[in-house]
């Protein structure tokens, strides 16, 4: 057989097992990442302390397991970003803090099922109540007045339960939404304040606040 021939017939096989083979992807990278694995991935990077502004995008795309101009499908920049996840995480808090309101239907105490709720959302894995902590307190001014959008929604779905919850026991209360905002901002300081304490510590002043909630109500129906 010609030589030559038998070269050009191996070498057109070894062209078409090549055409064959899947396309493979740079190893780790993703296809492509929806804004809540983005969210989930910022998260996780935040679990160790750090603050969103220490973040660069280079590591939310590493640790989202994609290339770093993917990033830019969903958000312009980590500001816009964090803002979002502001916003999303106060969502998903205030959703469980309100199942643990409607508790009180079943003869819970609405308020100690929401501040146990509040402590036990410390040491949740998705860590959407520390977040709110920590860039509410340290965060830019655009996070913090992102942080402080988040409260007022607390505040205003608050107020709509305090007042149907008062009602249901045939109580009047005076000014529920500064009864609402107090509440609010009691339990988010009380939150700021245990954050990093011991499980003891942290339910002392936990059910402390429980009290200062109780006698904040009292005097409200009898102002």
């Amino acid at each position: 057989m010609n030589p030559i021939s038998t070269s050009l017939q191996h070498h057109e096989s070894v062209s078409e097992l090549d055409a064959q083979k899947p396309t493979i992807r740079s190893p780790g990278r993703k296809a492509s990442i929806t804004q809540e694995e983005l969210f989930d991935a910022t998260l996780n990077l935040l679990r160790s302390g750090r603050s969103i502004a220490s973040l660069s995008l280079r590591e939310i795309a590493r640790e989202a397991g994609i290339a770093p101009n993917s990033f830019y499908r969903h958000f312009r920049d980590i500001d816009e970003l964090a803002i979002a996840l502001i916003g999303r995480s106060g969502q998903v808090l205030r959703q469980i803090i309100r199942q643990a309101r409607l508790e009180a239907q079943k003869g819970k105490s609405v308020v100690q099922s929401s501040v146990d709720i509040f402590v036990h959302e410390l040491d949740t894995d998705e860590g959407n109540l520390r977040l709110l902590l920590r860039e509410g307190y340290t965060g830019s001014v655009s996070y913090r007045q992102a942080v402080e959008q988040q409260l007022r929604d607390f505040e205003q779905e608050l107020q709509e339960d305090i007042v149907r919850l008062e009602k249901h026991h045939d109580n009047t209360l005076k000014y529920p939404d500064l009864v609402a905002k107090a509440i609010t901002q009691l339990v988010f300081n009380m939150g700021a304040k245990v954050v990093e304490l011991p499980p003891e510590e942290r339910q002392a002043i936990a059910d402390q606040t429980v009290i200062m909630i109780r006698i904040l109500l009292i005097g409200a129906r009898k102002v």
